[in-house]
């Protein structure tokens, strides 16, 4: 399992009882993915320590913090991955993509973006809160009104030829 990180990114060490609660989980999981017929891959068991050790709030910042670990993982990869752990039970995608900063906010990466070329950028709560704003306003929806929270839900459109990535 990779090493737990803090908000500091500093090593924290799992106490023995969630480091086993941690491990029984992943074993379920596993099981469940063998019992689909379903390769268990190093990249798969990469996500599933992430999954369940971070507190990730997208499929980009499941991505984000794989991609570091293993470059090979791919975007696809991971929206395919939370597919299949949703389809087993393992995870539930509903309070996933939870998004709320204020400008005055100085949380560093809270928002991924992955252009159709794979360039990818990294935004800090105000660089994501100045281009929520400003696109807000340009389309006149804002007004002289800041943004107070954002709830962003994942495609689920269910169209075969959708390009977004969850319908993949």
């Amino acid at each position: 399992m990779p090493d737990i990180k803090n908000n500091q990114g500093k090593r924290k060490l799992p106490d023995s009882r969630s480091y086993h609660r941690l491990q029984m989980q992943r074993d379920m999981i596993v099981e469940k993915l063998r019992e689909r017929g379903c390769r268990i891959t190093k990249q798969r068991l990469t996500l599933i320590d992430i999954i369940l050790e971070d507190d990730c709030s997208s499929c980009k910042e499941i991505f984000y913090k794989a991609s570091r670990i293993n470059s090979n993982i791919g975007s696809a990869t991971v929206y395919r991955m939370v597919s299949v752990l949703e389809e087993i039970g393992a995870i539930s995608r509903k309070n996933m993509l939870r998004v709320a900063c204020s400008e005055d906010c100085s949380m560093e990466d809270v928002c991924t973006v992955v252009l159709d070329d794979n360039t990818t950028y990294h935004l800090s709560a105000r660089e994501w809160n100045q281009v929520v704003q400003t696109g807000l306003r340009e389309r006149g929806y804002l007004g002289k009104r800041k943004v107070a929270a954002i709830t962003v839900r994942p495609c689920e459109c269910g169209q075969e030829d959708c390009e977004r990535p969850a319908c993949n």
